[in-house]
């Protein structure tokens, strides 16, 4: 999967590295250490003209055979190639990414601008140059559905100059043990400080657009197969590098908000071989259906900036990600109907979305607004046109969704005016939110939902500045389809979706296309077919 990089920044001059052990402990400067403490990695900190090979952890005389006898990565843990910071008897290791961990492999913080920062903020090691310390070969790799970590041979993690190269950060660099949440992901605090180019000022350069808003639960537009050559809007299948590329078909979800695959094996006959994809809860299988899994619902990373899904026009692109930058205004401005309070409140917040979704009511550009228009994908948002959510929560026939475009806040909007103060709405909008998703055991839609009203300062189609940007990992994780990693699949054909618990086992079938049948006593069947069940 695709990682997103920042740029480290390096000092320059001597380097010198003050290990924070506690908020009572004393600084302590690698030249403070005895002798018998300093790694080979630390030599070669004060003697950038060393290369590590040529330094044995123990005794900067040794000979090289003795370094590779001695090799100090193989007594760290390393997911790909990365660099090796000894501090007396820690190790630490230092991804492209920035993601730092110790000999084990344990998440313990990040570097940013030269300094390794524990997740609460604090300095762990300062003034770290990357440029002189050695480089370690990953000897580990992680199986990207379990978690689970398999070492390498030994032989695979020699040390390098690291003079003029850097290690090139893979996904599975981000974390070998990151803690996760209830649906087994790594937790947001997991990625790390979010890349300084999301929450850039891009107003002097980019294009303007504006949100709507909607949540109807359906199963994403990005959830199934390209249809033909012509569709442009879905992952190519045209092979399984070029689906991979794309993020492959977005995560859908059963009534129970459990993960359940995009597509299945259809019904195989002899003239026919081919998949269908999971039949969405918006249609006629309501509850045995499938929806959008409730974490894509937005999410603050902090203060300033939130990670969302969104649908785009008919011609928007699935897995494209783009940094919004609010502006204040909104789209339905004129000089008689300025900003509200809630606009203004949202002015310099940022968010990074990622197109799931593709709506046929989505507009495009105009003169005032030629980045065109984007339907934001929150809880309360509005059911819309075919609503599957009041399928999923069940609250019976009068229960109150708002408007069907516009949700909880055009609902406010109607009883307390356009005009009222951003805490009114705030107040009104997650009351409506509690009554709706309190008690729904769908903890992810309450979050949403109150997200809108708290971070989201409850703004009416506000706009932005745009640009395309990089994906964060998070939002990649949360995309895509954990069961159809390729283009293809055995697993059955399921008609009903609402028994699936999680851990349960698929079914599968071993099926062929026409002409692909294994031979039998020396005869190949020419249709399509399946081996009995």
């Amino acid at each position: 999967m695709k990682s997103n990089l920042f740029k480290l920044m390096v000092t320059a001059g001597t380097v010198a590295m003050v290990c924070a052990c506690g908020d009572d402990a004393k600084s302590t400067s690698v030249n403070d250490l005895p002798s018998n403490e300093l790694s080979s990695s630390s030599v070669v900190q004060q003697n950038p003209e060393l290369s590590s090979s040529s330094v044995d952890a123990g005794n900067p005389a040794s000979s090289d055979s003795e370094t590779r006898v001695n090799n100090p990565c193989d007594k760290v843990v390393l997911t790909s190639t990365a660099w090796l910071l000894d501090i007396g008897n820690a190790s630490r290791i230092i991804y492209a990414d920035g993601h730092v961990t110790d000999a084990e492999g344990n998440s313990i913080g990040t570097l940013v601008e030269g300094t390794i920062v524990n997740a609460a903020g604090q300095v762990l090691v300062a003034n770290v140059d990357p440029t002189v310390l050695p480089i370690c070969e990953a000897n580990a790799t992680v199986d990207p559905r379990t978690g689970d970590v398999t070492l390498l041979s030994s032989s695979s993690a020699n040390p390098t100059s690291s003079v003029g190269s850097d290690p090139v950060a893979s996904s599975s660099s981000v974390n070998v043990e990151p803690e996760l949440d209830a649906s087994g992901f790594p937790t947001l605090e997991s990625y790390g400080p979010p890349p300084a180019e999301y929450t850039k000022d891009i107003s002097a350069t980019a294009k303007r657009g504006w949100n709507t808003r909607y949540w109807d639960a359906c199963k994403p537009h990005c959830s199934w197969l390209r249809e033909n050559a012509n569709d442009v809007t879905r992952a190519d299948t045209s092979s399984d590098e070029a689906y991979i590329a794309d993020f492959g078909t977005a995560r859908n979800c059963n009534i129970h908000d459990v993960e359940v695959p995009t597509f299945t094996l259809g019904d195989v006959s002899k003239s026919w071989f081919g998949y269908n994809g999971t039949r969405s809860a918006c249609g006629d299988e309501k509850e045995k259906g499938v929806f959008t899994c409730t974490d894509m619902a937005p999410i603050a990373v902090n203060d300033t900036l939130s990670y969302a899904y969104v649908a785009g026009t008919a011609d928007s692109k699935c897995g494209k990600c783009y940094h919004l930058q609010y502006d204040g205004h909104f789209a339905n401005e004129m000089e008689n109907n300025p900003p509200r309070e809630t606009h203004k409140a949202l002015k310099g917040k940022h968010m990074i979305v990622m197109a799931s979704n593709i709506g046929n009511d989505v507009a495009g550009g105009n003169a005032n607004l030629p980045a065109g228009q984007f339907d934001l994908m929150v809880p309360g948002g509005g059911v819309g046109a075919f609503d599957a959510l009041t399928t999923q929560v069940h609250k019976g026939a009068g229960f109150n969704w708002g408007a069907g475009f516009g949700g909880f806040l055009t609902e406010c909007q109607n009883q307390l005016g356009y005009d009222a103060t951003l805490v009114a709405y705030q107040t009104c909008i997650k009351d409506m939110c509690d009554a709706a998703f309190g008690d729904a055991g769908l903890p992810n839609l309450l979050r949403g939902c109150r997200w809108f009203a708290d971070w989201y300062k409850a703004a009416d189609n506000p706009t932005y500045y745009i640009e395309e940007v990089d994906c964060p990992q998070y939002l990649i994780d949360h995309y895509m389809s954990r069961f159809n990693t390729t283009t293809t699949t055995n697993i059955k054909k399921v008609t009903d979706w609402s028994t699936y618990k999680e851990g349960d086992v698929l079914d599968t079938l071993h099926c062929w296309k026409a002409g692909e049948a294994p031979p039998e006593n020396g005869w190949t069947n020419p249709s399509a077919g399946c081996d009995n069940p």
